[in-house]
C-alpha cells in the first residue's frame, strides 16, 4: 500500500501538472504585479501639480509686451523622457516597468524598437512652456527616432514644430555639443534646459540645467523649474540672469 502511494506521488504526469500549475500561477502572478506597476504610475504621472498658474497683471503684461518673446530650446533623452532599446543587456529601468509608449523604427535596415518613458509631468511642464515661448527640440539623437519622440510629445499640438538633430550638432571627441545660434543667432531670448553641460559648453550663460532622468516615479524636476522659466519671460537678456549660477553642472 505504501508503496503504491510513493509510484502514485512520483508518476510523471503528476510532476508535468505541478510544473504546468506553477508556471500558469508565476505568469498571472507577473501580469497582476504589472498592471499595479502601471497603475501606481499613471496616478503618479497624474497627481494634483503644486505650481500655481496665476493670471499675468497688468502690469507684467506691459513689461511682456516691451520684450521679446524667446525661444527655449529642449532636449529630450534624460530630460524629458527616458527610453532603451531591445537590444540593451542591462536596462537601467527596473524590469517589467512598463513604457509610456513603443516606438518602432529601421535603423541601418534593422528594425529597432525603443520603449519611453516620460518624465513626470513632462505632459503639463509642455502645456504651460508653450504659452511661455517659442519651444524648440534639440537633440543629440538620430533623426528617425528624435523625431518621433517629439511627435509623441507634441500630440498634434504644432507646439514644437521646430526640431534639430545629430546631424545638426558639432562632434568635439566623444561628445555633441549644440550651436543655439543655428536655432536663433539673437543670444539674448534663448537658451537650452539640458541634462549634459557637455551640450551647452559653448553658451553657459544660456543654460538652465536640469538633473538627469531615468526612473524615478517621484521626481519633480519639470516642476520645480518652473518659476525661473516663469521669470525669465519678462528679462530683456536671458544671460544677465542665467550666467549667475545656473550654469552649474546639475548632473
Amino acid at each position: 500500500m505504501f508503496r503504491g502511494c510513493q509510484l502514485l506521488c512520483h508518476h510523471p504526469t503528476n510532476n508535468m501538472g505541478l510544473h504546468t500549475f506553477v508556471v500558469i500561477a508565476y505568469r498571472v502572478w507577473s501580469f497582476i504585479c504589472y498592471c499595479v506597476r502601471r497603475q501606481m504610475r499613471t496616478v503618479i504621472q497624474h497627481q494634483t501639480v503644486k505650481y500655481p498658474l496665476m493670471p499675468v497683471s497688468y502690469i507684467h503684461r506691459n513689461r511682456l509686451n516691451r520684450v521679446k518673446r524667446k525661444t527655449l530650446v529642449l532636449d529630450l533623452d534624460e530630460t524629458l523622457i527616458h527610453s532603451h532599446h531591445d537590444g540593451i543587456l542591462r536596462p537601467t529601468v527596473k524590469p517589467g516597468t512598463p513604457p509610456d509608449f513603443i516606438l518602432k523604427v529601421v535603423i541601418d535596415r534593422h528594425p529597432v524598437r525603443f520603449f519611453v518613458h516620460k518624465r513626470p509631468h513632462v505632459d503639463f511642464f509642455l502645456d504651460v512652456v508653450s504659452q511661455w515661448y517659442d519651444l524648440v527640440v534639440f537633440t543629440a539623437s538620430m533623426e528617425i527616432y528624435g523625431s518621433a519622440v517629439a511627435d509623441k510629445l507634441d500630440k498634434n499640438r504644432g507646439i514644437l514644430k521646430r526640431r534639430f538633430f545629430r546631424q545638426h550638432c558639432q562632434l568635439e571627441y566623444v561628445s555633441y555639443t549644440k550651436d543655439l545660434l543655428v536655432v536663433n543667432n539673437d543670444l539674448t531670448s534663448v537658451f537650452i534646459m539640458d541634462n549634459s553641460p557637455g551640450a551647452y559648453k559653448s553658451f553657459p550663460d544660456n543654460a538652465v540645467p536640469i538633473q538627469s532622468w531615468f526612473q524615478d516615479p517621484r521626481d519633480t524636476a519639470l516642476l520645480n523649474i518652473l518659476p525661473v522659466l516663469d521669470a525669465l519671460r519678462f528679462v530683456s537678456d536671458v544671460r544677465s540672469i542665467l550666467k549667475r549660477n545656473l550654469h552649474l553642472p546639475a548632473s
